[in-house]
């Protein structure tokens, strides 16, 4: 298999779904502004997100791709059915419960997520009530994962990586067609959570069905935990939950750090968050999805050749487009905020505010991006605990750097220590994976990055120069003109970037891995 053009396949569905993602903050920006109304539902949406990262793409994820791609490889296909089927079932009654418990808990979620709100009541009822419309979502976005393990595991990255495209969607018709017969325009926001989540549930099922993987779900739960491999992603979920919840944690105090802020703080780290998990979704998750199967093949075969070949290919191709991508957030952050979201409610001040926290992402975009390369070199050998110290260790830097940087960089602050936090993440990982010798760098990393630098900085000074000389605030009648002098600005400095790359002896095909 072409790791790279299945990595250009994926891409490009990541690239649908984010485009779309930003068409859809730019459109809710634009109808309900930065305020108090849209803290709410940025607060709400937290919570089952929250969840989901926690639980389904996180730790499910992590402890049941690598066993299920053990059992195909090793143990036939009706070994790796019969471990779908009972997985599915333990997933979906854990989740029935989950759910109702969240629905009748919302009061309690919410205020561990934004104590703040408790000071104005009626946020505070407005967060709680949009909580429990969106609260299934979790249980959606499980099987989401659970579908998009099996998937990838059969080499099926499309249906998966277009599935985000349907949340997005789902949130523009419901800003446009349903939010003007509401009495509170807001909550069909969260009416396209829940919708959301159903649809790309359902667009897994044929894809399952075509090769033979949609889970069988059983009345009786424990039949399915008396299997073995049931027993093996339980068991390997419990280091998972922490590691992955180190950095979820992080996020909730963040939450309630912007609770506790002026209104609009939440709602200026969300533009910015969208901002900066484009490219993250765009190289990091679309790397971490190729790379996790095709490692844990590796392993299985005991190739450590090939295993470390895969990550310094992964390594090399993170720093050729993810580096270029933080270059452009920190010196273009107003251009772009304003480009994106500047229109009808969403004012000057909240282009200033979100462009802050855009430039602070900027910072730690690069260590962002690496942690979903280096991360999956641990779970495909099945070490979920190396990942787990060094989570917690980040989780208290983090939150050491909230005290240092807050004070003077107010909600851009918490960016910056989210964007620091993952770099020293990033910094870890490749120590261990280098003691335990998991990954012996190929030779001409330094001739390599050297000639990175030389492009990054002519494209630098590029968009410095350029940005510059555009008020982008002063051109919000102009938009679609402001659009173009954006895109100009940026079709330039990748031509830059990619000429001075070329000049230097870069070329595609260096980059090309296929998979033995």
């Amino acid at each position: 298999m072409n790791l790279l053009k299945t990595l250009a396949t994926i891409s490009g569905m990541t690239m649908l779904s984010r485009i779309t993602g930003l068409l859809r903050d730019m459109l809710i920006s634009s109808t309900f502004g930065a305020n108090a109304l849209t803290d709410a539902f940025n607060a709400a949406f937290r919570i089952p997100n929250f969840l989901r990262r926690l639980f389904a793409e996180g730790a499910f994820s992590q402890a049941f791709v690598p066993i299920l791609a053990e059992y195909k490889n090793q143990q036939g296909a009706q070994a790796t059915k019969d471990l779908v089927d009972h997985v599915g079932t333990v997933l979906a009654w854990a989740l029935v419960a989950t759910c109702a418990i969240g629905v009748a808990g919302a009061p309690i979620f919410v205020y561990m997520f934004a104590s703040g709100f408790a000071s104005n009541p009626a946020k505070f009822e407005i967060t709680v009530q949009m909580t429990r419309v969106m609260f299934p979502y979790i249980g959606f976005m499980s099987f989401v994962a659970l579908a998009s393990g099996v998937l990838n595991t059969w080499r099926e990255f499309r249906i998966p990586a277009f599935t985000p495209v349907l949340l997005n969607l789902s949130f523009i018709s419901a800003a446009l067609f349903l939010a003007p017969h509401l009495a509170q325009p807001i909550y069909a926001l969260a009416i396209a959570v829940f919708v959301g989540g159903l649809l790309q549930m359902a667009i897994q099922i044929p894809a399952l069905i075509k090769i033979g993987m949609l889970p069988r779900f059983r009345l009786n739960p424990l039949f399915a935990l008396r299997d073995a491999g049931v027993r093996r992603v339980l068991r390997q979920m419990g280091p998972a939950v922490l590691a992955v919840s180190a950095s979820q944690i992080s996020i909730l105090i963040n939450a309630t750090w912007a609770s506790y802020m002026p209104d609009g703080s939440i709602s200026w780290l969300a533009s910015a968050d969208r901002l900066m998990e484009f490219p993250t979704a765009l190289l990091g998750v679309a790397l971490g999805t190729v790379l996790l199967p095709s490692l844990a093949k590796a392993n299985f075969e005991s190739d450590t050749t090939e295993y470390s070949a895969l990550l310094d290919w992964g390594l090399r191709l993170t720093c050729l487009l993810a580096l270029p991508a933080a270059v452009g957030l920190l010196t273009l952050p107003e251009a772009l905020t304003a480009t994106l979201f500047h229109q009808g409610k969403f004012g000057a001040e909240a282009v200033h505010m979100t462009a802050r926290a855009v430039a602070a992402y900027g910072v730690g975009l690069s260590g962002l991006i690496f942690i979903k390369v280096l991360a999956p070199a641990f779970y495909a050998k099945q070490d979920i605990r190396t990942p787990v110290k060094i989570a917690i260790s980040v989780m208290l830097a983090t939150q050491l750097m909230n005290v240092l940087f807050v004070p003077f960089f107010k909600h851009a602050g918490l960016a910056l220590s989210v964007g620091l936090g993952a770099c020293v993440n990033a910094a870890l990982l490749y120590w261990g994976l280098r003691r335990r010798g998991i990954y012996q760098p190929k030779k001409g990393w330094l001739i390599f990055f050297s000639k990175l630098v030389v492009a990054l900085g002519l494209m630098a000074l590029v968009a410095l120069q350029l940005s510059a000389r555009v008020d982008w605030i002063a051109q919000q009648q102009a938009s679609w003109l402001r659009g173009g002098f954006l895109g100009g600005i940026i079709l330039t400095c990748m031509a830059v970037y990619f000429t001075t790359l070329f000049a230097l002896g870069f070329r595609w095909q260096d980059f090309r891995k296929t998979e033995k």
